[in-house]
């Protein structure tokens, strides 16, 4: 058989997790699976293509686009896939590149749709709205993946990114939200206490046992600076009366 094969044949190889599609004279012939084949080419007239099985990932990086209050950032994604039909798929692509131009494809309608969803959210309510614009995966997507022979897995919100003075400018308004509220809660304690005072004030006025001990404290100052002598009345009268 090899020498057939150095005669007048080829060996064609697919690796694993791989499908192959054989092409006689440009048409397809026929579809193989991994492994190892030899065919009669006498003319050098068969071409082998093959595409992945595997799911596949796709990073897109530096995406520009303007919020709904129309501030620049720059956002990245990730697209995960898998090539489901690769017959469909190799006839809708060039099929020596069948994976690049499946991808650029997927770029393509994947970057629009991003865009138009993240360009409906206010700036200030990306961070909020993170969770909602993780998945940015539509059935537009799916269907035009669909057409291609690709089934789309995930098409996720990677990162946000904001110009530099963008960035300044939230940090500021943070630092004044925080600083607003720990001065509200400032306020709020010091009403608090202002009111335990007054109410503590008022218990306490009104009562014969603390205006005693009121007026000791005070004879007590007095004496510590020297001789006095201190007429006070009828000393019964500012005592505190007690039941028998």
């Amino acid at each position: 058989m090899s020498l057939f094969t150095d005669l007048f044949g080829k060996r064609l190889s697919v690796a694993p997790n791989e499908l192959g599609f054989l092409y006689r004279r440009n048409v397809l012939a026929e579809e193989l699976a991994a492994g190892i084949y030899e065919r009669f080419d006498f003319n050098n007239e068969l071409t082998l293509f093959t595409v992945p099985l595997t799911p596949k990932l796709q990073l897109i990086t530096n995406q520009e686009v303007l919020t709904k209050d129309n501030i620049a950032l720059r956002f990245s994604y990730h697209i995960l896939y898998r090539i489901t039909d690769g017959r469909k798929l190799i006839t809708k692509v060039r099929p020596i590149y069948a994976v690049y131009d499946a991808e650029q494809l997927l770029h393509a309608v994947t970057q629009l749709s991003s865009r138009d969803k993240i360009s409906q959210v206010m700036s200030e309510d990306l961070n909020e709205k993170r969770a909602e614009l993780m998945d940015l995966k539509t059935e537009a997507m799916e269907k035009v993946a669909a057409d291609l022979g690709i089934t789309l897995d995930q098409v996720l919100l990677r990162d946000l990114t904001f110009p530099k003075p963008i960035q300044d400018l939230f940090a500021k308004q943070l630092e004044s939200k925080i600083r607003a509220k720990a001065d509200l809660e400032n306020a709020r304690t010091t009403v608090a206490t202002a009111r335990a005072l007054k109410n503590a004030s008022e218990l306490m006025k009104d009562d014969d046992n603390i205006k005693f001990f009121q007026l000791l404290e005070t004879l007590t100052k007095i004496a510590a600076k020297g001789n006095h002598t201190f007429m006070i009345g009828d000393l019964g009268q500012s005592l505190p009366k007690t039941s028998k």
